[in-house]
């Protein structure tokens, strides 16, 4: 049985204090006990709160009268993100939940971002429905829709808060763990190297590793390194490099951040790094809307997507860019580069086939990477079953040789 500590309760108390209030009652009911947390900015709460954040770093003069109030705001971000990481390192919360507008949406998910994945997060918003792409981020913050504005309890907002309540009620009884404790390899890929993903997956299950997958589409590869960051893995196996690619031609799956493929601070992390989907970037068009600037590329036409070969000068820059993020963490770091293709469309009988970018690519990535990063090169395909078997055995070995150096 899990041991379950308080829900917090965070909120703007000074405009939705009575939703709040509502919110808490609905909470308790349910047995569970709450911490009021108000992080509203523009007056004192509307009723009494066990934490009043907006007081506390007004008297600590972090916040001054004649500011503007997106540095309030932000101020008051910092702050209340600190707080809650706290309140649960001491195991005083154990799970947290908010309702609100933009603002609020946007303050309380920011802090609820500070907080480790696994700890319910709930955010009941009047703008769920639009575009939480900036809003969630990489983090398991589950987004419930208001349907009605936050503004007095009636009908319904009174039936989505005690939902909203019983939803994390719910969610801190989780107690699943899984029954053995193993080393943990993240394992990125995409779906043009699926076959490669699912052979290597299960070849280092079979050799007790637990791999956890990542879908290389942006957000997907940014939380893997995250999750890395805070001691999460063992290892790291960039099997799908393709969001770099992806980046670069404002494609599906960019979006990546500054940190993806450097050196993690703090943690030497074996990581295997091979270049899987870069020969193309994945676009949004189909057979019938291609691109007047892409209507003499090689196209895989794919669903609602569509993969454009890169062309010899963005091979380059993703080579060069490639090697510069992989310098940084020097001995780390090992590139295994199949020759044969580096997705199921760069094959010899696939739309995007081209060896002689690919080899361009290898040469000006090679020049570029500090002499003491091994690459190693297979004369296999990226899908190949031995292909799988020798990235496998390169990242079983890593592994191995950071623990002898320990």
């Amino acid at each position: 049985m899990v041991n379950i500590s308080s829900i917090a309760i965070l909120g703007t108390f000074d405009t939705k204090g009575e939703e709040h209030l509502f919110l808490k009652d609905c909470i308790e009911k349910r047995g569970a006990s709450t911490i009021t947390i108000n992080i509203g900015t523009k007056k004192p709460p509307q009723c009494a709160v066990d934490f009043d954040l907006f007081k506390i770093i007004k008297a600590e003069n972090l916040i001054q009268e004649k500011q503007d109030r997106d540095q309030i705001i932000n101020t008051m971000l910092e702050q209340a993100k600190r707080f809650v990481k706290k309140l649960h390192d001491r195991g005083e919360i154990s799970g947290i939940i908010s309702a609100g507008g933009g603002s609020g949406t946007y303050l309380c998910t920011g802090i609820m971002r500070a907080l480790p994945l696994g700890i319910p997060k709930i955010m009941l918003s009047t703008v769920a429905a639009r575009d939480m792409t900036h809003i969630i981020g990489t983090k398991d913050i589950t987004m419930m829709h208001s349907v009605a504005d936050i503004l007095g309890i009636n009908t319904v907002l009174g039936k989505m808060l005690d939902k909203a309540a019983a939803a994390v009620c719910a969610m801190v009884k989780s107690d699943w763990e899984p029954e053995e404790k193993r080393k943990r390899i993240a394992l990125s890929f995409f779906g043009f190297i699926t076959k490669a993903a699912e052979q290597i997956k299960e070849i280092l299950e079979n050799r007790g590793y637990e791999v956890v997958t990542f879908h290389a589409n942006g957000t997907g590869g940014t939380a893997m390194e995250e999750l890395a960051s805070e001691g999460f893995f063992t290892g790291i196996l960039d099997l799908a490099t393709h969001e770099l690619a992806d980046q670069l031609m404002n494609g599906y799956c960019g979006g990546i951040g500054p940190h993806r493929f450097t050196a993690l601070k703090d943690i030497l992390l074996p990581r295997l790094v091979i270049p899987g989907g870069l020969d193309c970037a994945v676009l949004e068009f189909d057979r019938h809307t291609i691109p007047e600037q892409y209507k003499d590329r090689k196209i895989f036409f794919y669903d609602f997507r569509s993969a454009i070969r890169l062309s010899r000068k963005e091979t380059k820059i993703i080579a060069q860019q490639l090697s510069e993020k992989l310098n940084s963490g020097g001995n780390t770091v090992k590139v295994l580069i199949p020759l044969k293709g580096w997705s199921v469309a760069d094959s010899i009988d696939g739309p995007l086939y081209d060896p002689d970018t690919n080899n361009l690519f290898i040469k000006e990535f090679k020049k570029k990477l500090v002499p003491d990063i091994l690459v190693k090169e297979e004369n296999l395909h990226i899908n190949d079953l031995a292909f799988a078997k020798s990235a496998a055995d390169m990242m079983d070995q890593m592994i191995i040789s950071a623990e002898d150096t320990k």
